[in-house]
């Protein structure tokens, strides 16, 4: 019998994490091997031409960039760029039966709040809110990349026992309800609650607390950046640093099993219609834990459900609001909520949890072309055709189980009447036609997410989000488990979730013994 070829570290799954995990493993001085089941690395923050004959390169899946720390792009030494969005977001509105609105960044923040509100009030509790965030921010994304502290520890540099009680100990929505009156300007700072995440302003779990930590932390600003070139951009870079570092990468190459005795592995890998073994000191999973359950035999944890519809468009022109007092290139240059008010978030969370579709499903829409036109091709730029990703919320998995195909059908045309109703023409008369004739639109929902990219049960962040700190279930760096040679460096680690390389960070870290 052939001795089986043998590696330092194999690393299951090409995704962004896998690539950072190898490339600071190779980086290091190890022989890494990265095994990747498609054809191509990247996993969900991959760039794809979604529309036949269309010149335009999309984020597919992931979109934005938060949580990516500076320190691994410098590290990596990667050729990767983000911009900052003009905008931070638009919410429409109707008041006194005229159409009106929020706009968030730049001059004019504080007269759209006194237009919408009539007063300087909720301005004033906005930038007192988002103060108390940032400071938070600033103390606890450093430690995303240092071994997990504990919760005391943590508690003790942020420093702020209001904060403190606000973030970590009670529902986000008391923190809400206490500091805003108006019920727009309560939905949009709750959506961060929300992303990803399906759960009430008022849920005893804090899930939603945990997810809002995350979404106000990254950078240390809690600023959402855009990929220049594409989420694609990233894991090519990625994937380039890693090979120059001295990995090995292999796409169309699945792992089957592992086995372990805690010192030494051996990993079983499907490829060209064939079975071969790999041996490996260890072994770093970039999946989910449930699919790390599968390799090893294991007992699998409780089940994930995703609750999000994610839309891909692409339009000819940005379609006219109306809201006159804000042109469409402000509106979609940040993130344009839409029935995203407080009451109605309740609404829907409240019909999905009762096994229906939201009757005004809410979502979030923003353009990414107009950060960054290089993604399209240049007669398009020319012609001023223009991204959109529509991101819709309070959706779960279970929703679709009974007619995956329908449920998307009906979903995304409620979800398109939201956005039309605050449109002066329908988004689909400024949709562009591919190369067959057919409109630049696609729907995924999270079962369509679970058969693409075997996120479980379609959930972005693989399983529910923790704080960022240690508990008794966690090791030194978030990613061990309970073999000594196998660590989890997906988005299900401790301090996963969202396109930010810091479990792959870490489970080269703990690796290395560093």
């Amino acid at each position: 019998m052939p001795v089986p070829e043998s590696y330092d570290a194999v690393i299951v799954g090409g995704g962004h994490n896998g690539l950072v995990a190898a490339a600071y493993l190779a980086g290091a001085g190890q022989s890494v091997l990265v095994l990747e089941r498609l054809a191509a690395t990247g996993g969900a923050a991959v760039s794809t031409r979604p529309f036949a004959g269309v010149d335009a390169r999309l984020s597919r899946y992931s979109y934005l960039v938060s949580l990516l720390p500076p320190k691994i792009v410098r590290e990596l030494g990667l050729d990767f760029a983000v911009r900052r969005r003009t905008v931070s977001s638009y919410t429409p509105a109707v008041r006194d039966g005229r159409a009106t609105g929020l706009l968030v960044g730049g001059d004019g923040t504080r007269d759209s709040f006194a237009a919408l509100t009539g007063s300087d009030r909720e301005y004033q509790a906005w930038q007192r809110f988002y103060r108390r965030t940032g400071q938070v921010a600033e103390r606890v994304f450093p430690t995303l990349t240092e071994p997990l502290p504990t919760r005391e520890a943590l508690r003790e540099r942020i420093g702020d026992a209001d904060a403190w009680r606000m973030l970590f100990e009670e529902p986000i929505g008391v923190a809400v309800e206490e500091s805003f009156d108006d019920d727009l300007v309560r939905g949009v700072v709750l959506t961060d609650a929300l992303i990803g995440t399906f759960a009430d302003a008022h849920d005893a779990s804090l899930l939603q607390n945990r997810c809002f930590l995350y979404h106000v932390i990254g950078g240390g600003t809690g600023d959402w950046d855009v990929p220049v070139g594409g989420m694609g951009a990233l894991t090519d870079a990625l994937a380039a640093a890693a090979r120059a570092a001295g990995a090995h990468i292999r796409t169309g190459h699945e792992a089957v099993r592992i086995e372990t005795d805690g010192t030494h592995a051996e990993v079983t890998v499907r490829a060209d219609g064939g079975e071969r073994t790999v041996g490996a000191r260890r072994v770093l999973v970039n999946a989910s834990p449930q699919a790390l359950a599968a390799l090893l035999g294991d007992e699998p944890p409780e089940p994930a459900e995703g609750a999000q519809l994610k839309v891909n468009m692409l339009l000819t022109r940005l379609p006219r609001l109306l809201d006159r007092s804000v042109d469409p290139r402000e509106a979609f240059a940040g993130t344009f909520h839409i029935a995203e008010g407080y009451g109605q978030l309740a609404d829907a969370y409240r019909d999905a949890a009762a096994g229906r579709l939201p009757a005004a499903p809410p979502s979030e829409i923003y353009c990414h072309s107009l950060t960054d036109p290089s993604i399209l091709g240049p007669d398009l730029a020319a012609r001023g055709y223009q991204t959109l990703t529509l991101f819709g919320l309070h959706t779960p998995a279970r929703l679709f189980a009974a007619d995956n195909e329908a449920t998307r059908a009906a979903l995304l045309r409620a979800t398109l009447a939201e956005l039309d109703s605050h449109l002066e023409e329908p988004v689909a008369e400024c949709l562009a036609l591919d190369g067959n004739g057919e409109p630049c639109i696609e729907a995924k929902t999270p079962l369509d997410l679970e058969q693409d990219l075997r996120l479980p049960g379609g959930h972005i962040f693989h399983r529910d989000l923790a704080f960022p700190y240690a508990t008794g279930e966690t090791g030194r760096w978030g990613v061990e488990t309970a073999h000594p040679n196998i660590l989890l460096c997906g988005a299900g680690a401790v301090r996963g979730g969202g396109v930010s390389g810091v479990p792959g960070h870490n489970a080269a870290m703990a690796a290395l013994g560093r």
